[in-house]
């Protein structure tokens, strides 16, 4: 059997089609959009396109979208670019947002960490009882990249809604899955990436609703409304405009949750004293995220990947931390639990025959470790 790819949550292959469109802007088509000959025209009516595309599956306006050079600029943008004197984030967030967060506290800015429950969901209520006179900004991530769990972004809208706080969310993982219509959702600002939905990596956008005050990080040639200085990467904006295009397309949804399903159920039943992390019912449709007791997470991984399958103990960015993930610590979870876990992501390619040479291999690969490790 071909090496299997479960980790779609850390990235995921370009789609034959995305590539497609992008070669040409790899290629002949080589134009700087700045430029007013016809080369450079070619350009930026293609960067037009993707902008429209972007913002026609945001349901916004193709002005209040930014093209950034990942998601992780986006959120720094986001943060760092509208002055707060206190922000309201959760315990759970990517470090593209925990750690800007963590650099103006530095700097003399309060921010409010909220917890999450065991299932890692964070309360409205929770929310409501944070807000001061002085918060600027709230930022909780639409749906968690390492357990899966959704969080009530439209329903933190609907309480947002009226006041002068904006309001933002990290929607990389949700992309794929939920319903991200900015209107609905009730947000300011919004994060996404190509490299999650089929799309290349280097890459990502930030919605910016109208009227909202914001500086840009990059100053010097005003390009993207002046909110992103620099050559925009082309290519890169036109994959990210054909991938998220092509979402609304692709009904693949139901079979990667029965998929999804089918491994949460059968790891649990066939492999003692496994835990599932994160909520069953508010949960990505390819998420599984299992805490296995006695086995180390990163021993799992290489023991996995030397079967052909290809896992992760986490987020891709913090993989070679020694840290415990902050995630699963955010759950209650002890550190050796959180060193003890393992997240399967699948994707558009995930089969049936797939998820059954997992759970062939998974149960021999967690006792073999457990016999090593003395532990359990």
């Amino acid at each position: 059997m071909k090496p299997i790819y479960l980790d779609y949550a850390a990235t995921t292959p370009v789609d034959p089609k995305v590539l497609k469109e992008m070669l040409p802007y790899l290629k002949e088509e080589c134009g700087n959009p700045s430029s007013i000959h016809n080369f450079g025209q070619k350009a930026q009516m293609a960067v037009d396109k993707a902008r429209e595309r972007v913002a026609g599956f945001l349901s916004c306006s193709p002005s209040e979208i930014v093209f950034t050079g990942s998601a992780t600029e986006a959120n720094n943008l986001a943060i760092f670019g509208i002055s707060p004197s206190h922000i309201i984030t959760t315990k759970i967030e990517h470090h593209a947002v925990f750690e800007p967060c963590e650099a103006l506290e530095k700097e003399g800015v309060e921010v409010t960490y909220l917890p999450v429950g065991k299932e890692g969901i964070v309360k409205v209520s929770d929310v409501e009882k944070a807000i001061k006179e002085n918060t600027v900004l709230v930022s909780v991530m639409y749906a968690n990249n390492e357990i899966g769990s959704i969080q009530p972004i439209a329903e933190i809208g609907k309480l947002l809604k009226n006041s002068k706080i904006l309001f933002h969310t990290d929607a990389v993982q949700a992309v794929n899955y939920l319903d991200c219509d900015v209107q609905k959702l009730g947000v300011d600002l919004l994060t996404l990436s190509a490299h999650k939905i089929y799309g290349p990596k280097g890459i990502g956008a930030l919605y910016i609703k109208k009227g909202t005050s914001i500086r840009p990080l990059i100053y010097g040639g005003n390009q993207e409304h002046g909110m992103r200085s620099g050559t925009e990467n082309v290519a890169g904006i036109v994959g990210l405009g054909t991938a998220i295009s092509q979402i609304p397309n692709i009904p693949n949804i139901p079979k990667t949750q029965e998929l999804r399903d089918k491994l949460i159920d059968s790891i649990l039943e066939k492999i003692p004293n496994s835990k599932l992390n994160g909520s069953r019912e508010y949960r990505l449709a390819n998420n599984v995220n299992v805490t296995f007791e006695g086995a180390e997470g990163e021993s799992m991984v290489i023991a996995l990947d030397q079967e052909g399958i290809a896992a992760s103990t986490g987020s891709a960015c913090s993989t070679r931390s020694l840290e415990p993930s902050h995630v699963l610590l955010a759950l209650g979870l002890t550190p050796e639990q959180a060193h003890g876990s393992l997240r399967l992501t699948l994707g558009r390619y995930t089969t049936k025959q797939e998820i059954d040479y997992v759970l062939k291999i998974l149960p021999e690969v967690i006792k073999r470790l457990r016999k090593i490790s003395g532990r359990y």
